[in-house]
């Protein structure tokens, strides 16, 4: 409520935000209309890549169809708006249930690997972005040193998670070899053991399909700030996009509350160049409303006909 609140401010204290107000309505029912439907297209080319990420994942426990897979995504997504769970960790109770009984724990342990993946590309992109933009935050935030060290130590700090992350995700092999070691953690070995069977190819391979994924955000954002006339260079939109997704990364939101918190970042960061509060407030919404909500109801299709299949 208070993000609402703030974001409202903000955009009837922009000066001529009413006729900014009928200048996006035009866009949209005019020539620049084909961009929000290429961007809804690319919320279900971006939905088939999970789903195909996730079937090379899951058929280390379990065959399955890509139909199949694309329902488990989809009824993840559901459960995770439904139950409202912090960064989308509802998701793994969504696509368990069309895994076999028995293979739902290691089935979560086998996502947990497509999770990092993700995690991998959204923060190495979001350090680049910092990388290339480091000299206009520098300028526009403060004018003071503070600014120029927080800036640098994101980045460092970044670099040094990347590595981390890609360390672990190379090496799932060899952290499993280290579990058995521990005391505590030998009876629960069979539910992370399939995790020495990925190789380095399939990993690689898993990790260029989550590459894909992030840069169909990125042209859906970009899509989206163009049609909602915030004009700002694609190039420098392409890497503010990235530091906002690195930042959404990090922050802990909930599915319900994060249309707030992204249009709040999305105004700190695309506001440094462009006065456009209004777009840019609608275009964190519509990609909200495109790539979660209008997925999520579908999804909650397959949930209740997956119940209804289950009781008879």
């Amino acid at each position: 409520i208070w993000l609402a609140f703030s974001i409202y401010r903000q955009i009837v204290n922009r000066p001529n935000w009413e006729e900014s107000l009928l200048h996006i309505k035009a866009s949209v029912l005019g020539g620049q209309g084909w961009k929000l439907v290429l961007v809804v297209l690319l919320m279900f080319a971006n939905w088939s890549i999970e789903a195909l990420k996730w079937k090379v994942l899951i058929q280390h426990i379990q065959p399955m169809r890509f139909s199949r897979a694309l329902k488990a995504i989809l009824s993840g997504l559901s459960v995770s708006v439904a139950l409202n769970t912090p960064n989308g960790i509802g998701e793994y109770v969504g696509r368990v249930i069309y895994i076999k009984e028995g293979n739902r724990i290691r089935a979560v342990t086998l996502t947990f690997v497509g999770s990092i993946s993700q995690l991998i590309v959204t923060v190495l992109f979001g350090c680049i972005g910092m990388l290339v933009l480091q000299n206009l935050f520098e300028d526009k935030t403060n004018h003071g040193g503070f600014s120029a060290i927080w800036v640098n130590a994101t980045i460092y700090a970044s670099m040094a998670f990347t590595v981390v992350l890609l360390i672990f995700y190379f090496k799932l092999g060899l952290l499993v070899k280290l579990a058995e070691k521990l005391p505590f953690v030998v009876k629960y070995m069979y539910f992370i053991q399939k995790l020495e069977e990925f190789e380095t190819k399939e990993l690689v391979r898993v990790l260029l399909l989550s590459f894909l994924r992030y840069s169909i955000f990125i042209i859906q954002y970009v899509l989206l700030l163009q049609l909602f006339e915030v004009n700002i260079d694609w190039w420098e939109s392409c890497w503010l996009t990235s530091v906002m997704f690195l930042a959404l990364a990090i922050v802990p939101t909930i599915a319900l509350a994060e249309v707030g918190l992204r249009a709040q970042l999305s105004i700190s960061l695309f506001g440094l160049i462009s006065n456009n509060t209004l777009g840019i407030v609608f275009t964190a919404t519509g990609i909200w409303l495109i790539n979660l909500v209008v997925p999520a109801l579908a999804g909650s299709l397959f949930v209740l006909g997956f119940k209804l299949f289950r009781s008879k």
